[in-house]
């Protein structure tokens, strides 16, 4: 999964300081890639070299109607998470609280560039050591 990214350095920071997360690679001015589950690999590529990959004149804009989450292990892993993510430059868009479906305990935060994460708990997923997820 790649994504054009406006500012490189701000994602890196939200990634690496607010999620923790150590990029497998980092090409700086170029591309971020973050392995974020087996097989899955989230790429943050600098927008203007999106543009040039595409082989288009058509600047990139926002990406729009897509959340991502990030599911942790508790309530207090959600609030915590949501505060490392914006001492990182995201944006608290929902602090954490009880969500209005499915029982979860949820909150969202904006990267910098506008990729809007939902941090959440549900207690009817187990999430193992390897990082699958489990329902029931």
């Amino acid at each position: 999964m790649t994504i054009a990214t406006a500012d490189l350095d701000k994602a890196r920071d939200f990634y690496t300081a607010g999620l923790g997360w150590t990029p497998l690679m980092d090409v700086p001015g170029e591309i971020i890639f973050y392995q974020v589950a087996p097989g899955t690999v989230l790429g943050l590529f600098d927008a203007a070299k999106f543009q040039q990959d595409l082989n288009s004149s058509e600047a990139v804009r926002g990406v729009s109607g897509v959340t991502l989450s990030h599911n942790v292990g508790s309530p207090e892993e959600v609030a915590s998470t949501i505060e490392q993510l914006a001492a990182a430059g995201g944006t608290v868009l929902k602090p954490a609280q009880a969500g209005a479906f499915g029982g979860i305990f949820h909150g969202h935060v904006k990267d910098p560039n506008g990729i809007i994460w939902e941090i959440a708990h549900n207690p009817g997923w187990r999430i193992d050591d390897d990082g699958a997820v489990a329902f029931g």
